[in-house]
């Protein structure tokens, strides 16, 4: 009796293929929308000004880190993506500390500087904009650019280094501070 049973076979071919059609169409919508949003994002912070460029002698390291570029944000605002200039695009980065500033290189995004005198703060925390860690496990760099705030958060390959990374940069805000 059981070898008897089957399933009902399909007879109307041409419904089931408008369904399929018609579902890979909401699909796509959804994700034409969704660019959109990211590019009409990109284009309200168009008053951003260009990321700065690393000096050309930028002298000794003092860190250097390898890990991931996770988004920057507006200061405190720890939802509120950064888009423009590349900002928003996470990739793999290589994080160079020297008296000059913050050097973040990103393989397949846009590199940029953080100098020395922009840096506000440094501390770890566990999210950032669509990407939540346990407590602690992101190094998020506070920094001025242009007359915004920015949060950028950075994961080392080594979580470890994260305590230095702060202690390091918070340090140097402090001596760059004192002496303005």
């Amino acid at each position: 009796m059981a070898a008897e049973q089957k399933s009902a076979e399909v007879t109307d071919w041409a419904a089931r293929a408008g369904w399929l059609v018609g579902l890979a169409l909401f699909v796509a919508l959804v994700y034409w929308l969704m660019r959109e949003g990211w590019k009409w994002r990109g284009t309200l912070q168009g008053d951003l000004p260009e990321l700065p460029a690393a000096p050309s002698e930028p002298g000794p390291a003092k860190l250097t880190m390898s890990g991931r570029y996770h988004g920057s944000t507006t200061a405190g605002q720890w939802l509120d993506r950064i888009v423009a200039h590349g900002l928003g695009t996470r990739s793999r980065v290589e994080l160079t500390l020297t008296d000059a500033g913050l050097d973040v290189v990103r393989p397949g995004a846009t590199d940029f500087f953080v100098p020395a005198d922009a840096l506000r703060e440094a501390r770890l925390d566990k999210g950032i904009a669509g990407k939540v860690l346990t407590e602690g496990g992101l190094l998020v760099v506070t920094w001025a650019h242009g007359d915004k705030l920015l949060d950028s958060g950075f994961r080392s390959d080594r979580a470890a280094e994260h305590n230095e990374w702060v202690d390091t940069l918070n340090s140097m805000i402090n001596k760059t501070e004192g002496a303005r």
